[in-house]
């Protein structure tokens, strides 16, 4: 099974996962009018499935060992994608995830607590890192935009002693190859461009259009505005 773009549209808009005509912010801030909702496809079990499926197929000759994806949403794809491998392999391979390293500081108003922020770095725990040591790993993620979850996800996993032997992604947003992740097989279900703008030159807002609060970062932007 290899990858057919025209199922992942059909699947995307099933599910309705793509979303057009609207005014949306994004994770880097920049507004659009259209946008991938990979959570409008995970409660679709089946759906999400045949994508991981096609993901698979094309490593599945690549000798992978662990699968491994940022959390939150790409959990779901890691568990997939190694169950996959593993049909289609004869031999099991895992899945386990990275996450955002959260540490703690010292609450200025209470000596006696502390508060905990994310350093922006991702790390492997749960006795996952052990997993990865010494393995093939592959990489899968939803959405790609600037590759930066991936890229912090493929540090995490060399730091631990994993072996990244490449990238799956359902979706490349932001044009990004292989050579910007450092990597030398990278495979997207789709490649789609959409049209980004900083807010000070967004048309959408110079034409008062309303900020979409249901996906993206727009709830947080306005949230913002509201305080500055």
């Amino acid at each position: 099974m290899s990858v057919n773009h025209e199922e992942v549209r059909k699947i995307l808009n099933k599910t309705r996962a793509v979303i057009t005509n609207s005014h949306v912010v994004y994770t880097s801030r920049k507004h659009g009018s259209a946008y991938i909702n990979k959570d409008a496809v995970y409660p679709h079990t089946m759906e999400t499935s045949r994508l991981c499926k096609m993901v698979a197929s094309e490593f599945s000759g690549d000798n992978i060992d662990v699968v491994i994806a940022p959390a939150v949403g790409g959990v779901i794809l890691s568990q997939w994608t190694a169950h996959h491998i593993s049909s289609l392999t004869g031999y099991e391979v895992l899945g386990v995830y990275a996450e955002k390293e959260i540490v703690p500081i010292p609450d200025p108003e209470n000596k006696e607590r502390s508060c905990y922020v994310e350093t922006g770095n991702f790390v492997i725990k749960r006795g996952y890192d052990k997993l990865i040591s010494g393995k093939r790993v592959l990489v899968v993620e939803d959405i790609i935009n600037t590759g930066g979850s991936v890229k912090k996800t493929i540090l995490a996993t060399c730091k631990y002693g994993g072996t990244v032997v490449g990238v799956g992604a359902l979706c490349n947003r932001g044009g990004i190859t292989a050579q910007d992740l450092s990597i030398l097989k990278f495979v997207s279900l789709m490649e789609i461009k959409l049209d980004a703008w900083d807010e000070n030159t967004c048309p959408l807002c110079k034409d008062g259009v309303p900020i979409n609060v249901s996906v993206g970062k727009g709830r947080e932007f306005l949230e913002r505005k509201r305080l500055l």
